[in-house]
């Protein structure tokens, strides 16, 4: 029972993959650890070879309800505002955008990849923008589900809620994630995971230092070597 994948595992997800595109869709999702959504928003114009490095784009709808007639803040919940006491039957909603930007660095594996990627016209033109991948959401998880079949790799279980998932795009973000804690678990590697990984809250990146469990075990088994009982 796993609940993330090893580097080891993430080079049989590579190697499974039928051609560049989706070899390089699984080899930046681990590399970078970006979120789908953000690797699918990656542009030429974004990568700066010369540097190593990736912009990137980070673009979040919030709805923020409110009572049409106070204005006062609103829980889904609410059936009457809590400051004029109105019956809401329809509250107001407003969509609130938040644009966040951050700079990755890029291995010179990945760096090679990409390059080789732009020199034979992968990229695709949209809006007059130069995707990288061209695919909506729903193509990419079929593509990361498919080579994991191919690479006979089993689904993981979600140490949160026990459930068992397919191999995801996701997966690949957490795989890095553990992998960086198991390498660097210091209050440094953590400050910089959370960068990498665009959290903004730095409690959401500790949940990695569990490593599934292990971390608590080796404590608690420490506790009784040597114990006869």
């Amino acid at each position: 029972m796993k609940a993330y994948l090893e580097p080891e595992e993430i080079s049989l997800l590579e190697r499974a993959c039928t051609n560049l595109r989706d070899r390089l869709l699984v080899h930046l999702l681990f590399h970078t650890a970006c979120r789908i959504s953000e690797a699918l928003g990656i542009t030429v114009e974004s990568i700066n070879l010369s540097k190593g490095t990736l912009t990137i784009q980070h673009l979040k709808t919030r709805l923020k309800l409110s009572c049409p007639n106070c204005g006062t803040q609103l829980g889904r919940n609410h059936c009457f505002c809590p400051k004029c006491g109105v019956k809401v039957e329809q509250a107001v909603t407003q969509a609130k955008e938040h644009r966040r930007m951050r700079i990755l660095p890029l291995d010179t594996g990945t760096g090679e990849m990409l390059k080789e990627y732009i020199s034979r016209g992968g990229p695709v033109e949209r809006n007059g923008k130069k995707l990288i991948f061209g695919i909506n959401r729903h193509r990419a998880w079929q593509i990361i589900a498919g080579c994991a079949d191919r690479a006979g790799l089993p689904k993981l279980v979600n140490p949160e809620t026990g459930k068992f998932h397919s191999v995801s795009p996701h997966k690949l973000r957490d795989a890095f994630s553990v992998h960086a804690v198991k390498l660097n678990d210091s209050g440094d590697g953590i400050r910089l995971l959370q960068e990498q990984l665009g959290h903004q809250n730095i409690t959401t990146t500790m949940k990695y230092r569990k490593v599934s469990g292990e971390e608590h075990q080796e404590w608690y088994n420490t506790l009784w070597q040597g114990d006869k009982l």
